[in-house]
């Protein structure tokens, strides 16, 4: 990076985090830390929860799965704006009414203590994990292009994220999250028509879709009923409905940020915003790395993108096999090229027997390009079978620093860290208001001051944070960090969310049965992930049905056995 990018870098960062820390300096109430004093408005709750949710992973890892696998990620996202819509008229004049500090305390309301406390502990070891994560994830892969130190970028997001959160609680993450959220709006849209600028070289963008198309690069659903298919649009609508509900409505992560609105009113417009927005912002980013992939056939991509991996593998076993493989691998990028011309004449010939053929050239060279890069990634794991041979996490980093100009490098970089800062800050601002409000003050201080609250609160952050930061030191980089997250995130959401089902709407269940229906549900929705092969969104609405049935069993059963005391 040059220092004009570095200058971009650092400047925007250092700007948001100061605007963070001057704009909440002097919070001292629990309710001003832990929900911004409620003074929030629509724009800064929409923006925030997308922050939230839109981590760096998503501006990593997106782009690279529309790139190797196409649209069909989208349909995560189908189920989203209905669970929003459930979460804005069900969950958040609930949680209104009962003023409560976090989601789990209307648990204890509802059922009692233990379910509130397990409700509680289920989120913090899922969201504590998914803390390291958004960390580790920008972390690996900027310190491996950047050539920088994975452990100085890693304890760069952190320390920056911790200093604004401890600073000033709920009201500093929301304010810091709006203008990061901005600023990587701007910076993918920035992204995109570069992408089509070079493209413009070449074919419009009319042509280029033709193209992308033509290779699957453009298809967004699937209706197959297959459940071992990651992406269908049933698994999409139902698994996606139910893993956002959870997430919306029982993660505190996203819980505090609506909490935080002047009124049910300025909270539900924000939800809004998001149910409107949310499947078009994905749907772009994936178009972004489905048009990446048309770029690179008309421009040099590398054999494999995670050029640390090659630059080992060279150590180790000299370059010989490497080029072999480079030279085929370049062979083929020049067939495929002139495919594609002959493709885009065809089109603006109208011949449509001649556009059959073309395609069919397109797909058969794009076929051996394939070959070439998997035969590469066989002599990696060959050499060193400890190396991940999944490269897609750096296809977009790698158009950013080698084709963008000075300065815009610097903002997407920013756009990245941005993106890692404001999800985790909003991890570790749920964290700390979890442990404070649900075990601190639940179980161990039920009458101390407003100021020790807040000055717990602040070292739980803290707490939180380095925990996060060992956490991203220990990980190990997934095939896909996009999909860890949404793992993680399924094999835990369903079960919260069933105890909030049933809290809901199944009054006569109490909190024994649901307490013990959770634990098990749990456990099976554990063996059905490392014993099968069901696609994760099923997890969410198997461990969401699980609850509720066997809740409804328990308590029947209680019920029975209580009765049949009674009449002895």
């Amino acid at each position: 990076m040059s220092t004009v990018d570095l200058i971009v870098l650092f400047g925007t960062l250092g700007l948001i985090v100061g605007y963070g820390v001057y704009k909440t300096l002097g919070t001292s109430s629990m309710d001003g830390y832990l929900r911004g004093g409620s003074s929030m408005k629509w724009g800064t709750i929409g923006l925030s929860v997308m922050a939230t949710q839109a981590s760096a992973i998503t501006f990593i890892s997106t782009p690279g799965q529309g790139y190797e696998s196409g649209m069909a990620f989208v349909q995560n996202y189908f189920g989203l704006p209905i669970a929003l819509i459930i979460v804005a008229f069900v969950f958040i004049p609930i949680y209104y009414k009962l003023k409560v500090y976090t989601a789990y305390e209307y648990l204890e309301k509802r059922f009692d203590k233990k379910t509130r406390l397990l409700g509680a502990f289920l989120f913090l070891i899922q969201r504590g994990l998914a803390a390291g994560i958004t960390i580790y994830a920008p972390a690996i892969i900027l310190s491996t292009i950047l050539d920088w130190s994975l452990s100085w970028t890693i304890l760069l997001v952190g320390v920056l994220v911790i200093i604004y959160t401890v600073s000033g609680g709920t009201k500093a993450v929301s304010l810091t999250q709006k203008h990061q959220m901005t600023v990587i709006l701007i910076g993918m849209g920035v992204a995109f028509f570069y992408i089509l600028y070079y493209l413009s070289d070449f074919v419009s963008m009319t042509e280029a879709l033709h193209i992308a198309g033509s290779l699957d690069k453009l298809n967004a659903v699937d209706f197959s009923f297959d459940v071992e298919k990651r992406y269908t649009v049933w698994s999409g609508i139902f698994g996606g409905l139910f893993l956002s509900l959870s997430y919306f409505g029982t993660d505190q992560s996203q819980v505090q940020r609506y909490l935080g609105g002047k009124n049910t009113t300025e909270s539900r417009m924000g939800l809004m915003f998001n149910a409107v927005m949310k499947i078009p912002m994905q749907f772009l980013i994936l178009l972004t790395g489905a048009l990446l992939y048309v770029f690179y056939i008309f421009y040099q991509p590398p054999v494999h993108f995670n050029q640390q991996s090659i630059a080992i593998v060279e150590e180790k076993i000299g370059t010989e096999q490497i080029d072999l493989i480079t030279e085929d691998h370049d062979f083929w990028i020049e067939k495929r090229k002139e495919s594609a011309l002959s493709y885009k004449e065809a089109m603006q010939s109208g011949s449509n027997d001649e556009q059959e053929i073309a395609v069919q050239k397109l797909q058969l060279t794009a076929e051996r390009v394939n070959d070439s890069r998997a035969e590469m990634k066989n002599l990696i794991t060959s050499v060193d079978d400890t190396l991940k041979i999944k490269d897609s996490d750096y296809v977009f980093l790698t158009f950013i620093l080698n084709y963008l100009p000075q300065g815009i490098i610097g903002l997407l970089i920013a756009v990245i860290f941005s993106a890692a800062m404001s999800s985790t800050s909003g991890e570790l601002n749920a964290l700390a208001s979890t442990t404070v409000i649900d075990f601190y003050k639940n179980l161990i201080n039920a009458e101390a001051s407003d100021q020790k609250y807040v000055w717990v609160s602040k070292l739980m952050t803290a707490g939180w944070g380095i925990l996060a930061i060992c956490f991203a030191f220990m990980a190990h980089q997934s095939e896909n960090l996009i999909e860890m997250v949404n793992i993680l995130g399924s094999l835990f959401y369903g079960n919260i969310l069933g105890i909030f089902l049933v809290a809901f709407f199944f009054r006569l269940v109490a909190g024994t049965a649901v307490f013990w229906a959770a634990i098990i549900s749990q456990v099976t929705v554990v063996v059905l992930f490392l014993r099968t092969d069901i696609g994760y969104l099923w997890y969410n609405l198997i461990g969401c049905l699980g609850v509720i049935l066997l809740s409804m069993i328990l308590e029947f059963v209680l019920r029975l056995r209580k009765s049949s005391r009674s009449m002895e």
